[in-house]
């Protein structure tokens, strides 16, 4: 995957198939419950709760850990936005990403898939299988250069790497409390000794 940086690509409805247009537009026209959000998932809309309090200080410490290292023309944000991958009829909102600035420039509300540098899925009870056998995989496949997942249940971080048409091909995993290489092209060492689960949580 080459990062993209600069080809403005948001747009309302992605390119892709009639069905993937079709799903983009019904997500587009729906009212979606206080307190949930709605992806694109193996072709269908799903809906999951926002994450509970304990992940901000976990997402705040990521995001201040990898922007200094971001590449150039690329910032690292958790602000909700819908990546559209036309070429697996998906669409998702990562909890963390890096992206190509340019990427958000104009109006719509889908963004291209192709401006990531870097993903990051914190999991919960709803959402965790989705996580590793639909999102890891649809990234790998779509050329995301470097893939973190946050197992809040547990209690590790794996980041992924080296893309291909099968997936990623490389991952490192290590529980909370150790440090974690993140790759290229963000080269830098994770810290996630401040990571922490409170004990009585269904997450785990």
């Amino acid at each position: 995957m080459t990062l993209m940086l600069e080809r403005p690509t948001t747009t309302e409805v992605p390119p892709g198939s009639a069905r993937f247009q079709a799903l983009s537009r019904t997500l587009l026209s729906m009212e979606v419950p206080d307190g949930y959000r709605a992806e694109i998932v193996g072709g269908n809309i799903v809906m999951s709760p926002w994450s509970r309090k304990f992940y901000s200080p976990i997402m705040r410490s990521i995001r201040s850990q990898l922007e200094p290292h971001a590449p150039r023309g690329h910032f690292v944000d958790h602000a909700p936005f819908l990546f559209a991958f036309p070429g697996e009829e998906r669409a998702y909102g990562p909890d963390i990403y890096g992206a190509a600035e340019a990427a958000f420039e104009g109006d719509g509300r889908f963004v291209d898939g192709e401006a990531l540098s870097f993903v990051c899925e914190l999991t919960s009870s709803s959402t965790r299988l989705v996580d590793w056998q639909d999102k890891v995989p649809v990234y790998g496949r779509s050329g995301v250069p470097v893939c973190l997942l946050v197992d809040m249940a547990e209690e590790t971080a794996s980041v992924f790497w080296q893309p291909s048409d099968k997936g990623y091909l490389s991952r490192t995993t290590v529980p909370f409390g150790d440090k974690l290489h993140i790759p290229d092209p963000f080269a830098c060492v994770l810290d996630t000794s401040t990571f922490q689960v409170p004990a009585e949580t269904d997450d785990r």
